[in-house]
């Protein structure tokens, strides 16, 4: 059924706290999200993040960040004193400020939490298979001053007895708050999440293919990695050259033992997806094309430039999810050079692939990205994380590729709202789901992109303003859902159910 939604990431919502989150403002998003008749909200990745701040490199792939914990919701649980969560106010997005000063006050919070109580014990008992190893990490790498896990003494990096048994003994009030910051976390999230379903919206999350090298996977699990006895990485994960880069990607993540998950009927990662089609309504793998062959670069290369290419675990892996998690709602990130063999894959698994419109417009070249290619069982973005805004597209892209595009969308470049025209073009396409960054609906130029890929600093930093989802956008948006057939089944349902509480009201 056709439908669309909407791309903001959680950090990017309006926040007094420095960071965007499970606040107040999170739902009034929601609200706007009903009132737009969109069906699903799009997000990044949850997990907690390190150096660089990208929420794709982060310290766990089941823990939850820290930062999202809402301060009032603690301030209401009785945790926080108001003028405690008044000394975290802070304008726009400022990660080494969020680092030295909230765990400060997610300390006090846990000091004030009874521990004894029912529902913490259970939470841990239920997600003991991953929370005891990334609390005791955590705790860990704050007992050694912050430092990447292949700098730890190597007694504790490797995991040896008696000694790691006694540190963590130790440790054990600390380990137990990083139990506690998960609590409030999957607390908060799971509300969230509910109120999105109960109004007629999906969550479409965002998982990483690759884990962080400094995290609680690779200590806990290290033989699910190629790595060497001193758990130092054989090779590394990125990407060729390409149009972002002229020296590739290079990631830096530890790449998959995959014969070793083959072995184990791919336990690690049954667990891993299961768990996240269970905390979002709907999962997007990154870079998917990594699961029918991956990039391996040499490892203490500079450049992502010589590495090779080398053959994933294919369809096999998804065969054994069908078992666990039937009719997995995933979409396939499968944007790049596509050979043949990663067709396949995702044509095998039937998952929908992406389409971004930014791609499209190469005058050189007929392109898959455009519309009028399409097949219907696809995802179709103006543009994602990783790419410009719409506007910022515009000002920056050569001019004979924006003649393209103005010419294919038939406008003319004085047009007072261009960003709104690729918006009708994505929309109108056949594409079954339509999904447009926040950002071109407010028409924002290139400050506003989120993330340019290959460089540090500067993002993951982008915050909606207040208010800037207005009722005149809300209406513009539901006009153009209901003109486009893009209305899913959730928003009829929903406005059936107010339009009959409506009535039994009056």
């Amino acid at each position: 059924m056709r439908s669309c939604g909407i791309l903001l990431p959680i950090f990017s919502l309006p926040s007094r706290y420095g960071i965007g989150g499970f606040s107040k403002e999170a739902y009034r998003f929601i609200d706007r999200l009903k009132e737009a008749k969109q069906s699903y909200w799009q997000i990044l990745p949850l997990g907690p993040t390190g150096y660089g701040d990208s929420p794709y490199q982060s310290f766990s792939s089941f823990a939850g960040n820290p930062y999202f914990i809402d301060l009032d919701t603690l301030s209401s649980d009785g945790l926080l004193e108001p003028a405690e969560c008044q000394h975290e106010t802070h304008v726009g997005i400022d990660y080494e400020w969020l680092h030295q000063t909230r765990f400060f006050v997610l300390r006090k919070a846990f000091l004030r939490f009874d521990r004894n109580q029912k529902a913490f014990r259970q939470f841990c008992e239920e997600q003991n298979v991953w929370l005891d190893g990334y609390s005791q990490f955590m705790a860990l790498k704050e007992h050694f001053g912050g430092i990447v896990l292949s700098d730890w003494p190597e007694e504790f990096r490797l995991r040896k007895e008696p000694a790691l048994s006694q540190l963590l003994e130790t440790l054990s009030e600390e380990i137990d708050f990083w139990k506690f910051l998960q609590f409030e976390f999957y607390t908060q999230w799971g509300q969230i999440k509910s109120y999105a379903n109960k109004n007629g919206i999906q969550i479409i999350g965002d998982i990483p293919i690759y884990v962080a090298y400094d995290s609680a996977d690779v200590w806990t699990h290290p033989e699910l990695f190629s790595l060497d006895a001193s758990l130092i990485p054989k090779a590394v994960a990125g990407c060729p050259p390409d149009a972002f880069s002229e020296t590739g990607q290079l990631w830096g993540n530890p790449l998959y033992e995959w014969d070793y998950h083959k072995k184990t009927d791919y336990a690690w990662w049954m667990l891993r997806l299961c768990h996240a089609l269970n905390f979002y309504d709907v999962v997007r793998i990154d870079h998917f094309r990594g699961f029918d062959e991956y990039y391996s670069i040499p490892y203490g290369s500079k450049t992502a430039e010589h590495g090779t290419w080398k053959k994933g675990p294919g369809i096999e892996l998804f065969r054994r999810l069908d078992i666990f998690c039937p009719r997995a709602n995933i979409i396939a990130e499968d944007l790049g050079f596509l050979t043949d063999s990663v067709i396949a894959l995702r044509e095998a698994t039937g998952f929908p692939g992406m389409k971004i419109l930014q791609f499209a417009f190469d005058a050189r070249e007929e392109s898959d990205y455009l519309p009028h290619n399409y097949e219907k069982n696809c995802v179709v973005y103006t543009g994602t994380h990783d790419n410009d805004t719409m506007l910022g597209w515009l000002r920056e892209a050569s001019a004979h590729d924006v003649a393209f595009a103005l010419q294919y969308i038939g406008t003319e470049a004085s047009s007072p709202h261009l960003c709104r025209a690729f918006i009708r073009l994505a929309m109108q396409s056949v594409a079954d789901l339509a999904i447009i960054p926040m950002q071109d609906y407010l028409e924002e130029d290139s400050s506003a992109r989120i993330n340019t890929p290959s460089t540090l600093g500067g993002n993951w930093v982008y915050q909606m303003k207040q208010d800037s989802f207005s009722t005149r956008l809300v209406t513009e948006i539901a006009h153009m859902t209901k003109l486009y057939g893009r209305i899913g089944k959730e928003q009829d349902e929903c406005s059936l159910n107010t339009s009959k509480q409506t009535t039994k009201k009056h």
